[in-house]
C-alpha cells in the first residue's frame, strides 16, 4: 500500500471551501506556476477547447508543490446552478504535483512529507469534490459533507491497490502510462507518475477519461 500524508499536498490542496466561494481572479495569477521548478501537464493538443488556470500549493517556505490546470467549461456550485444537468458542464482538471522525497523545510524549521502518486490521487479526488454538492444539501450542511467526503477520498488515495480502483492506460508526451482510475456519481479521478518524475492526478465530469492525453504544457501563460 502507498502511503501519503495530507501536508505536501493540503498546502494548497484544491481547497472545496475556497474552490466554492468562485473567486476566479484568485486563481487565474499565473505567477505562482511560473515560480515552479518541475513541469506543468495539461491535456494534449487532441483537446482543442477553453483552457484556464486553477491554483498552486507551496510549501510553508513558499515553494510551489503542485498546481491545477483546466480544461473545458468551468465547473460550477453556484446554488443557482443546482439542480441543472451535470453533464451540461464537461470539463477535465490536470493535477501536477512535484515528486519529492522525505525533505526538511526551506526555512529549517520541521519537515516535509515525501510526494507520491498517492498524493496526487488525493489532491484529485478532493479536487472533483471541491465542484460537487448534492442538491438536497443546504449550506449549512455542506461543510459535513464535504468533511466526511474529503476523508473517504484520503482513505481510497491511500489505497490504490483496492478494489475501488482500477487500470487505465493513457498517452503522456505520446508514451502509454498506466495509471489508477475510479469512478463516482460525482465523476472520474485518476493517478499516475510521469518519465519526468512529476505525479499526474486528474479529475473531471462529462468527458471520458479514456479519451484523454498529457502533456507538458510548453507556455502555461497560454492558459491565463
Amino acid at each position: 500500500m502507498e502511503t501519503t500524508s495530507r501536508v505536501g499536498a493540503q498546502s494548497a490542496a484544491p481547497s472545496a471551501r475556497s474552490a466554492s466561494d468562485g473567486v476566479p481572479q484568485a486563481r487565474r495569477t499565473v505567477d505562482g506556476y511560473l515560480r515552479a521548478p518541475f513541469p506543468w501537464y495539461g491535456l494534449d493538443e487532441a483537446f482543442t477547447g477553453p483552457r484556464w488556470l486553477m491554483q498552486v500549493g507551496v510549501s510553508a517556505d513558499g515553494t510551489v508543490q503542485h498546481g491545477s490546470t483546466g480544461h473545458g467549461d468551468e465547473p460550477s456550485i453556484r446554488p443557482e446552478a443546482i439542480g441543472a444537468p451535470a453533464d451540461r458542464e464537461r470539463f477535465a482538471v490536470v493535477v501536477t504535483v512535484a515528486a519529492n522525497p522525505v525533505r526538511r523545510s526551506g526555512d529549517g524549521t520541521g519537515v516535509l512529507d515525501a510526494t507520491s502518486v498517492s498524493s496526487a490521487a488525493w489532491l484529485a479526488g478532493s479536487g472533483l469534490l471541491a465542484y460537487t454538492w448534492p442538491p438536497q444539501l443546504d449550506h449549512t450542511l455542506r461543510d459535513d459533507w464535504l468533511d466526511q467526503q474529503t476523508e473517504t477520498a484520503f482513505e481510497l488515495a491511500d489505497d490504490l491497490t483496492g478494489s475501488t480502483w482500477t487500470s487505465l492506460s493513457l498517452p503522456v508526451d505520446g508514451v502509454p502510462v498506466p495509471f489508477h482510475y475510479r469512478e463516482s456519481e460525482f465523476g472520474w479521478v485518476l493517478a499516475g507518475t510521469t518519465r519526468t518524475g512529476v505525479h499526474l492526478g486528474a479529475y473531471g465530469r462529462g468527458m471520458s477519461a479514456y479519451g484523454l492525453g498529457f502533456a507538458v504544457i510548453r507556455d502555461i501563460t497560454a492558459y491565463a
